[in-house]
């Protein structure tokens, strides 16, 4: 006898063959891998989450670990684009060409780093060779700048954090490339932006430096000029842009190459209306 489960069965048996059939045609997502920069990474993710709704065939995987990371990566060849907050050093660029890669440079967008204290702190302005003696250890308590006899607390990113090497390089060294200040070794290396937030926002003899996307309320923004005669300014979008800000940079992607493809299509779209719109949402400088 005939079962009369039997067309039901063949039925449902060529419902999932012809569904493979589907699923197999279908093709698959392009990823584009991108790390480095802690101070760019959440705008790397903004950008990248946004890309998905543009291109939904292209994933971009973002991760951070500072630009040294990012570069050393681009070196290593696992990553298609690097995100660094300083620009790529000599000795890097020789080990990439040493490696067969040939790194290409775009600067994509532009921040200011702002120097933060506690809300509670009643200093509300340093220039830039109290700062670079502050944080060399020959300034020590608050007092010395105006503030309240208290012991100054450094707190500072880790060495392989880009916004640590521009700070060393155009604070503490005040631009000079013949000058070997280095930090004093009572500073407090934290991992993260967002470390040097919390503990500032606890701390009221800490001292920290971050950049401006990661400026929140909670914390005491200072007022830095280029020396002693001021005049003194606030770390803003305008600031920047007109160079009256004197701890500003550009922020950086870079590729293995001249870009091609996805990799090249993405870095349009970065340097592209939509993509600088975000830019400025996130609290950084468009660079167009």
């Amino acid at each position: 006898m005939r079962n009369p489960a039997l067309p039901a069965l063949l039925a449902a048996a060529l419902a999932l063959l012809l569904l493979g059939c589907s699923r197999s045609k279908q093709p698959e997502k392009t990823v584009i891998q991108n790390a480095g920069s802690d101070t760019m990474v959440n705008l790397a993710q903004a950008w990248a989450e946004e890309y998905a709704t543009v291109e939904p065939g292209v994933s971009v995987e973002v991760s951070g670990g500072g630009s040294g990371t990012g570069i050393a990566a681009l070196i290593n060849g696992t990553v298609d684009i690097a995100n660094a907050s300083r620009a790529i050093k000599v000795e890097e660029k020789d080990k990439a060409q040493a490696n067969g890669i040939e790194p290409v440079e775009f600067i994509v967008a532009r921040d200011a780093i702002a120097v933060i204290v506690n809300p509670h702190n009643p200093v509300n302005q340093l220039s830039l060779p109290q700062l670079s003696a502050i944080y060399s250890g020959q300034i020590t308590n608050w007092r010395e700048v105006g503030g309240e006899d208290r012991p100054i607390v450094l707190l500072s990113r880790e060495t392989n954090s880009g916004t640590h090497v521009y700070f060393l390089e155009h604070v503490l060294r005040l631009g000079s490339s013949t000058d070997k200040t280095l930090f004093s070794p009572d500073t407090l290396l934290m991992p993260s932006s967002e470390g040097i937030g919390a503990e500032v926002r606890q701390n009221p003899n800490a001292i920290g430096y971050d950049g401006l996307g990661y400026i929140t309320e909670d914390m005491k923004t200072l007022a830095v000029a280029r020396d002693e005669n001021g005049p003194y300014v606030l770390p803003t979008v305008a600031t920047v842009n007109d160079k009256t800000y004197p701890i500003a940079r550009d922020l950086y992607m870079y590729t293995r190459g001249q870009p091609e493809g996805a990799v090249k299509e993405y870095l349009d779209w970065v340097l592209g209306e939509a993509a600088q719109k975000i830019v400025a949402e996130l609290g950084f400088v468009p660079v167009r």
